[in-house]
């Protein structure tokens, strides 16, 4: 039997990437209306980002039973989870009181980002676990991944990030920043600023210049993502192609509805993941 490899639906792998390498996802939460929606379970209306919807993480009890049934599958020889940063929710904590009742043979990562930050955590350990890799070895993989990942995002507007309190230190300018399209980043897993921009078109810009300067000459996995903007992500991630040649083309997905809901339509991001050196 192999390890097998646990993530949330925040990580936004495409459907064919989860096949691929076997990664099982379990939902977050998106609660409407009264509704409980588990994201990539139930459907969710197009016009959730424009409504009072409010997220919640997975639950613990929801947690066990996936890495419950994860630990049975691969005959005992593990689980490793990769979940979305704890700064940003709670699934992390959850996920440590789950994977508590069942054992070392299950193993909790914080990405330390979201979205395909994430996600290309998830993937580097499910590829090391494919190739016949015990616990200490997907484990380490995973680690090595969360320190080499990178993620940027353009946001339209910072009402929903207001709301929703998940950026890091923005007292000191946010009530009075309100007409900024910033550029923000991702800092060891809290959403923080990293520059004032006034116009998209600039933050755009900025968000591909900081990429490139971090990939260079050489290579790293690339994804664009959206809220409600396919347009924008195509054309960040032909200028990435046509800026950084030795990288393969970015998957694109759009951002889910979980992240939407607290960075508001029209939001792109990028996030990368450079290679070992």
């Amino acid at each position: 039997m192999t390890v097998v490899v646990v993530t949330d639906a925040s990580s936004r792998l495409p459907d064919e990437l989860l096949d691929k390498w076997a990664i099982r996802v379990v939902p977050l939460h998106i609660l409407l209306d009264g509704d409980d929606l588990r994201d990539g379970v139930d459907e969710i209306p197009d016009d959730v980002y424009l409504r009072h919807a409010t997220t919640a993480a997975a639950t613990p009890s929801e947690l066990a039973a996936a890495y419950g049934q994860a630990l049975a599958d691969s005959g005992g020889d593990g689980v490793v989870a990769v979940h979305i940063s704890s700064a940003l929710s709670g699934t992390y904590r959850a996920a440590e009181r789950a994977a508590a009742q069942l054992g070392p043979a299950v193993r909790v990562i914080d990405s330390k980002s979201t979205a395909m930050g994430t996600g290309f955590v998830a993937l580097a350990a499910a590829r090391v676990a494919a190739d016949g890799g015990d616990l200490t070895a997907v484990v380490a993989a995973a680690d090595s991944s969360v320190r080499r990942g990178h993620a940027f995002i353009v946001v339209h507007g910072l009402e929903s990030l207001r709301r929703s309190g998940r950026i890091g230190g923005a007292k000191a300018w946010l009530g009075t920043a309100l007409s900024l399209k910033p550029l923000l980043r991702i800092d060891d897993g809290k959403l923080v600023l990293a520059q004032r921009v006034r116009t998209i078109s600039k933050a755009t810009a900025a968000l591909l210049d900081e990429v490139c300067e971090i990939v260079g000459e050489g290579s790293a996995a690339l994804a664009v993502h959206h809220v409600a903007n396919p347009n924008g992500a195509s054309e960040v991630a032909v200028a990435l192609a046509q800026r950084l040649p030795a990288c393969e083309p970015a998957i694109i997905t759009s951002l889910g509805p979980v992240l939407g809901i607290h960075v508001g339509p029209g939001a792109v991001a990028v996030c990368l993941e450079t290679p070992e050196r």
